[in-house]
């Protein structure tokens, strides 16, 4: 069984896409909200339409985002839920559920078997850095290693960022690179930076 799934995973490789990555603060922020301060509202970010507050932690702020569906589910059937609710901090490069989508059919719900809770984890914590690394400390990294910088995660593998015009891109074990299509997601326990594929260990 774990060698059908990271079969289907090698086919990710040829998989990178590039599109603009932001943060998106101030004027996103739910303009209904009269109970925030404004100096509050123009610290949160809108993740799919969803505010994203800085005073929640990593899982409540990530089961509000309607496009991180499949990486909560995931994480619930992972055992994962109490790590990231957790003081931390993490960093999470956290994939959208159309990042899941691009995995080869029933890859995810293979996944979510109780039997394979053990690959789940392994793949869930190849998403999570300790220590909070914003966007600009991750390009000054970049640039400081000459066009690459190594983060190693708490899986204890390692990822490669780079930059791919003005993106940062995620390189996984396997060669295949994510788009950091929103970074700097503020969180009480970390920080997310939203990517467009799912990254896999080698």
């Amino acid at each position: 069984m774990t060698n059908r799934i990271l079969t289907s995973f090698a086919a990710l490789g040829a998989l990178a896409l590039s599109t603009s990555a932001c943060a998106t603060y101030g004027d996103d922020a739910m303009a209904g909200d009269t109970d925030m301060s404004s100096e509050m509202a123009s610290d949160v970010a809108m993740v799919g339409g969803a505010a994203m507050y800085p005073t929640m932690n990593i899982v409540e702020n990530a089961s509000n985002s309607p496009i991180h569906t499949t990486l909560v589910a995931s994480v619930q059937a992972a055992g994962l839920v109490d790590t990231l609710a957790g003081p931390g901090p993490f960093t999470v490069f956290a994939p959208t559920d159309a990042a899941f989508d691009k995995l080869p059919a029933g890859t995810v719900d293979t996944l979510l078997m109780p039997q394979n809770q053990g690959q789940l984890q392994s793949v869930l914590t190849y998403h999570v850095v300790s220590g909070t690394v914003m966007a600009g400390d991750l390009v000054d990294q970049i640039q400081a290693g000459g066009g690459s910088a190594t983060l190693t995660t708490v899986n204890g593998a390692t990822l490669t960022a780079r930059m791919l015009g003005s993106n940062v891109v995620i390189v996984d074990g396997n060669g295949s690179a994510s788009t950091v299509t929103q970074a700097d997601v503020a969180q009480s326990n970390g920080v997310i930076h939203v990517v467009n594929s799912v990254l896999l260990p080698g």
